[in-house]
């Protein structure tokens, strides 16, 4: 598809601004499957309603409209950044769902629990282990897409690692000494934060950091898509089910009796399950 961006510097949601890139809206609907009809009336629709200081929150909110319009399953795909700012306001769901990415990499899996470092207790987010590695986990949950993990974070998250890595824990029927600490958030990193991770060793996964293994290509990989993707569940119906533990579309497509939480008509849990279905082809 011909670039024809219109020089028109547009609104980052950290504050920044930068021209509008045509490719970088391209590869985001081709990302989430959209064919190519349909992408060259998004980018003709967005083209047309470009203006100046125009946020980047109003060119998602033009593309997808259309997308929820036209397909479905690409709306939901085309969602997934924004979609993990809807496991708020608590962020609670959140840990819920980073301790699901572990576990669909063949961890054993534990959230939300204190434990007693070599100075003072801990509120661990997720705790994860298998074979001779244990890992922790902090997780920063942030509802607003330009909030970042900062430097302070980091250092803090990186001194509580250091406290627990100095005792051992009884874990998975059996002593286990901490081997893997890490800070994990849905949005970005400053780059202070990410300079003192790399010279630290602390490992961290924002929604593109790293280059490799960063969420939004471990969720594409694993067909981890949270529930708050789907164009068909509201807002609270989606709360309903995070009280129940339930934070995966793979979860409903598996055990589609979860729905029955949600005390829906037929039509609806079908249009549920079937949007949840299209995530995965």
């Amino acid at each position: 598809m011909e670039n024809t961006s219109p020089k028109i510097r547009i609104l980052k949601a950290d504050g920044e601004k930068e021209f509008f890139d045509q490719e970088k809206l391209v590869n985001s609907l081709k990302r989430a499957g959209a064919h190519d009809e349909l992408i060259r009336e998004v980018v003709s629709h967005v083209q047309s309603e470009l203006m100046d200081d125009m946020s980047t929150t109003d060119i998602y909110r033009h593309a997808f409209m259309l997308l929820e319009k036209q397909h479905r399953p690409s709306a939901a795909r085309y969602s997934l950044r924004r979609a993990l700012l809807g496991f708020g306001p608590s962020g609670f769901p959140f840990e819920d769902y980073v301790g699901e990415i572990f576990k669909a990499r063949g961890w054993s899996v534990e959230t939300g629990k204190i434990m007693k470092g070599h100075c003072v207790e801990h509120e661990v987010d997720v705790i994860a282990w298998k074979d001779d590695r244990l890992l922790f986990a902090e997780v920063k949950f942030h509802n607003e897409p330009g909030f970042k993990t900062d430097l302070k974070i980091a250092l803090y998250v990186k001194a509580r690692m250091e406290d627990l890595a100095k005792v051992s824990f009884f874990i998975g029927n059996k002593e286990r000494r901490l081997t893997d600490g890490f800070l994990i958030t849905n949005t970005k990193f400053t780059s202070s934060a990410i300079q003192y991770g790399s010279c630290t060793r602390l490992s961290m996964m924002g929604w593109n950091y790293p280059d490799k293994e960063n969420l939004e290509s471990v969720i594409e990989e694993e067909k981890l898509h949270p529930l708050t993707c789907l164009t068909t569940l509201t807002s609270s119906q989606k709360q309903e089910l995070f009280t129940k533990g339930i934070v995966l579309c793979k979860t409903i497509v598996s055990n589609p009796s979860v729905l029955s939480f949600l005390q829906l008509g037929r039509k609806e849990e079908k249009d549920v399950l079937d949007e949840a279905k299209s995530l995965f082809v």
